[in-house]
């Protein structure tokens, strides 16, 4: 397991903006495509976003489409989620992953070969 550090979250007002990153200084960043997953409690883990090793081509989820940005830098190993007016159901803890490729199926937690530990996003209403 090639450790992830995700950070950025917080409590934040229905309305708000919050940017999550997430870092590695022990992986190939540049090789993998990096997605983002959040599970809120009792809830199943669901894909939130993911961008390929180029940056192109960036999957969403229908729930975050037109709110979230995913980005990254591979010159700084870092992922970027951009979170911009937060509803109360986005509530959860974030997670950042790596795999080989974003795919049709991109949302399978099952291609992803490394996970970040998670930062919690709390969306007061």
């Amino acid at each position: 397991q090639v450790p992830m550090v995700e950070s950025g979250g917080g409590l934040v007002q229905a309305g708000g903006s919050l940017r999550l990153s997430c870092t590695t200084s022990d992986l190939t960043f540049a090789a993998y495509a990096m997605a983002w997953f959040r599970q809120a409690p009792e809830k199943e883990r669901d894909g939130v976003s993911c961008i390929p090793w180029m940056g192109n081509k960036i999957y969403y989820a229908d729930s975050v489409k037109g709110r979230f940005t995913a980005s990254r830098d591979n010159a700084k190993n870092t992922l970027y989620l951009q979170m911009n007016n937060l509803k109360p159901e986005d509530t959860a803890m974030y997670y950042c992953a790596a795999a080989d490729y974003c795919t049709a199926s991109w949302s399978n937690q099952r291609q992803y070969k490394h996970w970040g530990q998670g930062t919690q996003v709390t969306v007061s209403s």
